[in-house]
């Protein structure tokens, strides 16, 4: 594996990416808007200055073999805004690619989903559309939920199942997702970089179980041994459960709103999905996936702890 300039290297899902293409032995350069402040929390890696809002992306791309594009602007834009900004972002991206000969892009996207899609998931599939239509090989990984401590959907569910001893159950907490672990999806983004392939094709990432939200709610909270009650409320929409997971919720607050929204269909991605390309390879189980990612997830807050604290002895036993 050769020079992989990662696009958004400082994120959840970057990190893991970087330390996964490390492990290969491959050349990686961290893009990130901000180099120097990113450098100064991991001077052990290759920091470049990626932006895509910018017009010069050709300085990061020289040499490079493949470009991991991870960069999304859900905590800013919101509906046509947010298509317009993020389709300029990928026309720019396929544009330097192409200049620099860029043999292959990687793109991290959402499923289809079985419904409207929501504003946000509407414009990863249309930048998945244009990063495919240029000449540049490009795989599109399209995964539902990712886990793990520091995903920001990981963190909306956590902080709801373990902060909520008693929850309104609004009717979106029914429809269906394949939550997967993110140490999956490195491993898939490493794999799609090194796909031999030479044209340009879009495979989702199932997980290994199909379930609604409200299961992986219960599933979360079973694993440190409590059971929410739950109270049926088909009329609490996702804008207005978006004002109480403010109470509750760490993160930002935009992003979870944006997430909430998107759950308003059925997001499940198809099997076998990109796995069939890398053997048959199996997803993590999901109940090894939230145990680590409840491991791994620090609680900086006092409140926070204490809250959970009190949940944990006042909640049904499950």
């Amino acid at each position: 594996m050769s020079a992989v300039v990662v696009a958004g290297a400082s994120g959840f899902v970057g990190r893991h990416v970087v330390e996964r293409l490390l492990r290969e032995g491959a050349d990686v350069r961290c893009g990130t808007r901000d180099p120097g402040a990113a450098a100064g929390r991991r001077p052990d890696l290759r920091w470049v200055r990626f932006d895509v809002d910018a017009d010069d992306l050709g300085e990061s791309l020289v040499g490079a073999d493949a470009l991991v594009y991870l960069v999304h602007h859900m905590q800013h834009q919101h509906g046509a805004e947010l298509m317009t900004l993020e389709a300029a972002a990928a026309k720019r991206v396929v544009a330097a690619c192409e200049r620099a000969g860029v043999r292959r892009i990687v793109y991290l996207g959402g499923p289809v989903p079985g419904g409207e899609p929501s504003p946000h998931l509407r414009s990863r599939l249309h930048t998945g559309d244009l990063l495919r239509s240029g000449r540049v090989s490009t795989i599109e990984l399209r995964a539902a939920m990712i886990v793990g401590a520091g995903s920001e959907s990981w963190t909306l569910v956590r902080d709801l199942a373990l902060r909520l001893p008693i929850m309104v159950l609004p009717s979106w907490l029914r429809t269906l997702s394949s939550p997967i672990d993110v140490a999956d999806v490195a491993d898939a983004i490493a794999a799609a970089v090194a796909d031999p392939r030479t044209d340009s094709a879009a495979f989702d990432l199932p997980g290994p179980e199909v379930l609604t939200a409200r299961a992986i709610l219960e599933r979360v909270a079973a694993e440190v041994g409590i059971k929410p009650v739950m109270i049926p409320v088909p009329v609490l929409t996702p804008k207005l459960s978006a004002h109480w997971l403010r109470l509750v919720c760490r993160g930002d607050h935009a992003i979870a709103r944006q997430l909430v929204d998107g759950l308003t269909s059925d997001l499940v991605p198809q099997s076998p999905g990109y796995w069939a390309h890398m053997g048959g390879r199996k997803p993590t189980p999901l109940g090894a996936t939230i145990r680590k990612a409840l491991a791994d997830d620090v609680i900086e807050s006092p409140r926070g702890r204490m809250l959970e604290s009190f949940v944990r002895r006042v909640a049904r036993r499950a």
